[in-house]
């Protein structure tokens, strides 16, 4: 179950919007970890960023884990920045999860639920799975309509590759995806088997003198070889928290969109974490440590900081980054 739902979150389109921070692609510093006066978006703090792309380099090596960071100074001194940056330079896989440290203290959800779904955001699980798909060059594409309006679509399909030509005849589903996708001949699609999901790849080469004007997002690629059918390894990427949900109720899928997540229940995230581990020991999932960062830090209470603790000894944490103007904690 967890497999066949994480294909449809990592199918969500993401959303990105220019902000504070978006100018930010790294901490600006060298192979040696030596940092630019301006460099990847950053100006100042080079002290500051050499420490922490030292941090990073730990953590791509694999000698760092679980472990926190205090991030201490004045307001607008860049300790956000610093923190985006660090998540660049770890990937674009990397999850990020930005947190406050008033927003743990909530009536519908208590301190340690918040926390600890703050902590699984920041965890992501990379799953691989085999699967068969249909690649190939759309020939041509033939869709009848009955003239009354009444019945169903029916319709042709016709791809190559430079070895093999096939028909297919397609439903009414497979209709609706290809004139969703906006399908023509010369583009060069994947078809899933197992949940029929379609994938635009790129335009033919060949048939590209056909047109003269293109879209700057236009692929332009090779006709395929071999067969049409073929198995491919496909990866998806969710984070423990989406997990969690949709295997926490039967509408578990729907309550992403809304965010009424509510509290989960340690027994399906005990569930989960086994699951997973097993996956882990097979080679079918890798775990992929995010960053957790949350400002205002002095905000919270030993309760807290006493969890973040035993959270951080956990097999699936995160890379805890904390960020003060004061001087001590609360």
């Amino acid at each position: 179950m967890i497999s066949s739902l994480a294909e449809e979150v990592s199918d969500l389109a993401r959303v990105e919007r220019t902000g504070l921070h978006s100018h930010i692609h790294g901490l600006g510093v060298d192979r040696n970890s030596q940092p630019l006066q301006i460099g990847d978006g950053m100006v100042g703090q080079l002290e500051a960023r050499k420490a922490v792309a030292i941090v990073v380099k730990m953590i791509q090596e694999g000698k760092l884990a679980g472990r926190g960071i205090l991030l201490s100074g004045p307001r607008g001194s860049g300790k956000t920045a610093i923190a985006m940056g660090m998540c660049q330079m770890l990937g674009k896989d990397t999850p990020i999860t930005i947190i406050s440290g008033s927003e743990v203290f909530s009536v519908d959800v208590n301190k340690t639920e918040a926390l600890t779904q703050a902590v699984r955001k920041s965890i992501g699980i990379r799953i691989k799975e085999e699967t068969e798909v249909i690649e190939g060059e759309v020939v041509s594409l033939d869709i009848d309509r009955p003239a009354s309006g009444e019945g169903k679509k029916v319709g042709k399909l016709i791809l190559r590759t430079l070895d093999m030509e096939a028909a297919y005849d397609l439903g009414v589903k497979m209709i609706d995806l290809v004139q969703k996708e906006k399908v023509q001949p010369g583009d060069i699609i994947q078809i899933d088997r197992a949940s029929n999901k379609l994938t635009k790849l790129g335009f033919s080469m060949t048939r590209a003198h056909d047109y003269t004007a293109m879209g700057p997002q236009t692929k332009l690629l090779s006709c395929p070889s071999g067969e049409l059918q073929k198995r491919r390894e496909v990866v998806n990427t969710v984070s423990l928290h989406e997990v969690d949900v949709i295997n926490s109720r039967k509408q578990g899928f729907l309550a992403l969109f809304s965010g009424d997540t509510g509290e989960i229940s340690r027994e399906v995230r005990e569930q989960i974490n086994s699951k997973i581990s097993e996956w882990k020991e097979e080679g079918k999932a890798e775990i992929i440590p995010g960053v957790l960062f949350i400002d205002e830090v002095h905000m919270l209470d030993i309760e807290c900081f006493s969890f973040l603790n035993r959270a951080l000894e956990n097999e699936f944490s995160p890379i805890v980054v904390m960020a003060t103007n004061r001087c001590m904690a609360a």
